[in-house]
């Protein structure tokens, strides 16, 4: 899967003399909290709106509703912005993004290409992908089975052993020495029946509507 299968498209973006508080307007109105700052059509810079709040005047300020606004509205985005972007391609993995937000701490990364902001990947793009990869707002049965020998052959003995129930897999992952597998039925204990009779340990079984 790459980014360009999940990114926002051509996603919402600002120049570098927005003021601070048009910023925040336009992040409170699109419901959105980063925004790709552009300037002649080439990435200059983000911010986010957790970076406009930390330079904006606290409650505990002295100053005034008035003076507040008249510094919001003065103050240009490209005073505050995060000028290092860390981008990807579109052509980049998933993986590639997900790698490149946890290591640098960050919840969403602008999609360049050829200079230009074609789209953004966050976080919740990213979690949406998980879910879907492992099918868990899909009907049928999640099953985990412990793999107890690294040999070849395991898999495809598991899935002879699903096939001959005339039951399909519909989504796959293996990690930290467990199968993870999603089948197409509610009613899965024949199946897990013939699994451990087979020698495979079923460590969870969990259905969904």
């Amino acid at each position: 899967m790459y980014v360009r299968n999940r990114m926002t498209v051509d996603p919402f973006t600002v120049s570098p003399d927005t003021t601070i508080a048009d910023a925040l307007e336009l992040m409170r109105v699109k419901k959105i909290n980063r925004v790709p700052v552009v300037k002649k059509g080439k990435l200059a810079g983000i911010i986010t709106e957790r970076k406009l709040m930390e330079v904006s005047p606290s409650s505990a300020t002295s100053l005034s509703i008035f003076e507040i606004n008249y510094l919001l509205s003065k103050t240009k985005v490209e005073e505050v912005m995060t000028k290092n972007v860390v981008t990807v391609s579109p052509d980049d993995l998933l993986e590639v993004a997900a790698l490149k937000m946890r290591d640098n701490a960050i919840g969403g990364l602008p999609v360049v290409e050829n200079s230009r902001v074609v789209g953004i990947i966050t976080e919740s793009n990213i979690f949406d992908a998980f879910i879907e990869i492992m099918g868990f707002r899909e009907k049928g049965s999640r099953i985990s089975i412990l793999i107890q020998e690294d040999r070849p052959g395991v898999l495809a003995e598991l899935a002879k052993a699903i096939a001959a129930f005339d039951i399909n897999i519909t989504h796959l992952a293996i990690y930290h020495g467990e199968i993870v597998l999603r089948v197409d039925t509610h009613e899965p204990e024949e199946l897990l029946q013939a699994l451990r009779e087979k020698g495979f340990k079923i460590t969870s079984v969990f259905e969904t509507e």
